[in-house]
């Protein structure tokens, strides 16, 4: 009976990573595809404001108040940037080698960058999610349905983001459907190994907001530059605000302040 009681916080942590990504994803897919599809080139502004407010509003702060070196910390963020950098280089290489004459064509470049970005972050709230679990059951339910809150303007952000960059919507799904599972990766990580979990943790959220970075500033706002009319601007401006307001409201329902 003690080995079964020692087990079931393992069964919910698996149990409430895997509901997480699947109502966050859910909500997110439902969104993006029933309102804002045919909305995509201009939801790539409102996804550089949610990814930069997601990075510099929550994951680099929040970085900042675990870490025990801000001097290490600030060398894991910029050895994050220049790995997501040579990891594009490496990807339009191959691109360059496998379809010659296409090397131009990269506007699916910011698909596996966002992929793995949003699996850092997945990995970490796979974390926060089993130390709740370990301190009360209620607290991991609640920590579970706060994150799902919480995911679902940035998973509409990486929706747009996969469509915008040519996947089709069944791919797209599948893709951030593999980035889920890293939940899952960090719960159980977490359950056995908390204590060396937790002291990664802050390395592991600022590459994710490496990751975030990168993508808003080399990828997605270079191509909003290729609109210039006033119009345009006003409407990119207008969005990029909106992702930052969602991510603010998201902050303030999920700490109360």
């Amino acid at each position: 009976m003690s080995g079964l009681n020692d087990f079931s916080p393992l069964y919910a942590i698996i149990l409430a990573t895997i509901a997480g990504g699947a109502l966050s994803m859910a909500a997110a897919a439902l969104i993006s595809f029933s309102l804002l599809s045919r909305w995509v080139p201009v939801m790539v502004s409102y996804a550089v404001g949610v990814l930069l407010a997601a990075a510099f509003l929550h994951l680099v702060p929040e970085a900042y108040m675990q870490a025990d070196s801000i001097e290490a910390l600030s060398a894991t963020l910029l050895a994050g940037l220049l790995g997501f950098f040579l990891l594009e280089k490496a990807a339009l290489w191959r691109h360059g080698h496998e379809h010659p004459g296409h090397l131009h064509d990269t506007r699916n470049r910011p698909g596996l960058l966002i992929v793995v970005g949003d699996g850092f972050h997945n990995f970490v709230d796979g974390v926060l999610i089993a130390a709740a679990f370990l301190t009360d059951p209620a607290l991991g339910v609640l920590t579970a349905l706060a994150i799902v809150a919480h995911e679902v303007p940035q998973e509409v952000g990486d929706f747009m983001i996969l469509l915008h960059a040519g996947y089709s919507r069944s791919r797209a799904l599948l893709l951030n459907f593999a980035s889920s599972l890293m939940a899952v990766a960090g719960g159980v990580t977490g359950y056995f190994a908390l204590d060396n979990a937790r002291a990664a943790t802050p390395y592991v959220l600022v590459l994710a907001a490496a990751s975030f970075i990168y993508i808003a500033l080399a990828d997605l706002i270079p191509d909003l530059h290729r609109r210039n009319d006033g119009r345009s601007a006003m409407g990119q401006l207008l969005f990029v605000g909106l992702g930052i307001l969602t991510i603010l409201v998201s902050q303030t329902l999920l700490h109360g302040h």
